[in-house]
């Protein structure tokens, strides 16, 4: 899952555990044994490990929410749905799909929350882009009977070398069987950037989940990694050979014990500070408007709120209505 041009995306298991902030650099014992990361986790460090310690270290909550973060949760979420409803012998026209979106849009929306970076974009624009994210997937996969669902949303757990040291976890968004018996993890992207063949056939996160769901889906199976890039329409494919997956599991942990051993955590400014939840308490931030404190450790002992988690329970709404 990924936002709208939102390079790293938000993190769909916003409420992992996580070390503590008196925590940090103590690679041995418990607080190491309770330690999950995830692919967005991971991300975040590498793209400005000052926004990793506010969010997963000294749990600030998150000041806000993108508009592009918004609209991609709502698209997943009719995606899945209507997956659901498909494999279920009942495939709901494209209108009411789009009706379904429409109307998880004004429910959800809160101005006072949502920004939009974008300056003079207005909020039609985003409602028509997730409606267009959407008609192109409808009407590539209609009447969605090219291969068969095994999960949705489905929550994968990895030990990365059976110590109980370096975990993660993350969610696919769909799991599919294919005419050849090929076990597919479809992703679903709502960016306007493609990326190249090369950048994908290096993407950590889907070779994470491959390793994760393991031999769960049929042992000896074939397993390839389909990104779907909706705005553009367009499906792209990697895979993974038993040697890359090994090489990638030990630069994960080599990573994760960079973050353990971090003590600074030095912003890295850059244009996507405008998009940060954090812009205006940090004091790096270029966007600040001085209306918020600059955040400062919590006290010794002491914790702030975790984030709102945004990943979503099993749907209860229909297409119907």
């Amino acid at each position: 899952m990924e936002d709208i041009d939102v390079p790293g995306g938000a993190d769909p298991i916003a409420n992992e555990s996580v070390a503590t902030a008196g925590e940090v650099g103590d690679t041995s014992g418990a607080s190491v044994s309770r330690e999950v990361y995830s692919h967005s986790r991971l991300s975040s460090f590498e793209n400005c490990p000052r926004k990793f310690q506010y969010r997963y270290l000294w749990k600030v909550p998150a000041e806000s929410e993108s508009i592009e973060g918004f609209v991609g949760k709502r698209v997943h979420e009719v995606l899945e749905k209507l997956h659901r409803t498909a494999d279920a012998g009942r495939i709901p026209t494209l209108p009411k799909v789009l009706w379904r979106f429409q109307q998880m849009f004004d429910d959800a929306y809160d101005a006072t929350n949502v920004r939009i970076v974008r300056e003079g974009t207005p909020l039609s624009f985003y409602r028509e882009l997730g409606e267009h994210c959407i008609a192109n997937y409808y009407h590539d996969h209609y009447p969605f009977d090219r291969d068969q669902t095994l999960a949705l949303e489905e929550r994968v757990t990895l030990d990365l070398d059976g110590s109980g040291r370096y975990r993660l976890q993350g969610f696919i968004d769909r799991i599919a069987r294919a005419p050849d018996g090929a076990i597919e993890i479809q992703d679903y992207k709502t960016s306007a950037r493609v990326p190249s063949q090369r950048q994908l056939d290096e993407d950590r996160q889907l070779a994470l989940y491959q390793m994760g769901i393991g031999a769960r889906f049929g042992e000896g199976k074939p397993v390839r990694l389909v990104w779907h890039f909706l705005r553009k329409g367009r499906t792209l494919v990697s895979t993974r050979t038993p040697k890359q997956l090994e090489a990638l599991r030990t630069k994960t942990r080599t990573l994760i014990d960079r973050i353990r051993e971090e003590r600074v955590f030095a912003p890295k400014t850059s244009a996507l500070c405008g998009w940060c939840e954090y812009r205006e308490g940090c004091p790096a931030s270029p966007n600040r408007s001085g209306k918020v404190e600059p955040y400062s450790r919590p006290p010794a002992g002491g914790k702030r709120p975790a984030p709102d988690g945004t990943h979503k329970d099993q749907l209860a709404f229909t297409f119907g209505g």
